[in-house]
């Protein structure tokens, strides 16, 4: 099943960009995901079976890296890819 995932993060400090950008950079390491970012939020496109375990990975290494943070997600079960 292809999903599609809205994604806009919120770091609870300070000094919040660095933290965006690592969880932005990380995800854009992943070869079987689309992710388009914009001033807004990340979306990210692909399979369920990949994508959630992608989520769950680089959630818990920004909550590990960076602390207290808010993640605001959407999920659609479909694949939205802007063609």
């Amino acid at each position: 099943m292809k999903i599609s995932v809205e994604i806009s993060k919120y770091p609870l400090a300070d000094e919040f960009i660095p933290a965006i950008k690592a969880f932005i950079e990380r995800l854009n390491e992943h070869e079987n995901v689309t992710i388009i970012t914009n001033t807004m939020s990340t979306q990210i496109f692909g399979d369920i079976d990949i994508v959630m375990p992608l989520l769950h990975q680089e959630m818990k290494k920004s909550f590990e890296t960076y602390g207290k943070q808010v993640f605001v997600c959407k999920f659609f079960n479909k694949d939205l890819t802007p063609k």
